[in-house]
């Protein structure tokens, strides 16, 4: 979207253009960790994990996270977003290709600003939803 004309035709029901990614491998992981500075070996060391009672590693929540946000800031600006809330609701494990959806559900009042208000989702190619939550973007 990011044009800001089109901010403005914002109904609800539209639905944000999806981001389908990558299934997650050891090397996004990996990566993630370096770049986010948490190191929690069970999103990285397959021993530590089996001990934790884990079939292997896995995504860390706040990646799944990120990749909502980069749904919602490829739409609109990221200094148009004023609240973003998840629940956390599965695991992504390796081998999980993760698509992320956004529908505008309504448009609200917040602090005299006029925002769409964005239910975001991730869920892995079984349909399983790993994170849902919502969004506020300003519109103008």
């Amino acid at each position: 979207m990011r044009n800001p004309a089109m901010i403005e035709t914002v109904e609800t029901g539209q639905e944000l253009p999806p981001l389908t990614l990558k299934p997650v491998d050891r090397t996004t992981l990996a990566l993630f960790c370096g770049a986010s500075g948490d190191h929690n070996p069970i999103h990285i060391d397959i021993d530590f994990a089996r001990k934790a009672g884990m079939p292997d590693v896995f995504a860390h929540g706040m990646l799944g996270m990120a990749w909502m946000g980069r749904l919602l800031t490829r739409w609109a600006p990221q200094s148009r977003l004023r609240r973003f809330d998840v629940r956390f609701q599965g695991i992504t494990h390796l081998g999980n290709a993760i698509t992320v959806r956004g529908r505008v559900t309504g448009i609200v009042e917040l602090n005299g600003e006029r925002c769409a208000r964005v239910e975001v989702s991730n869920s892995n190619q079984y349909g399983q939803v790993k994170i849902a939550g919502e969004a506020l973007i300003a519109l103008g």
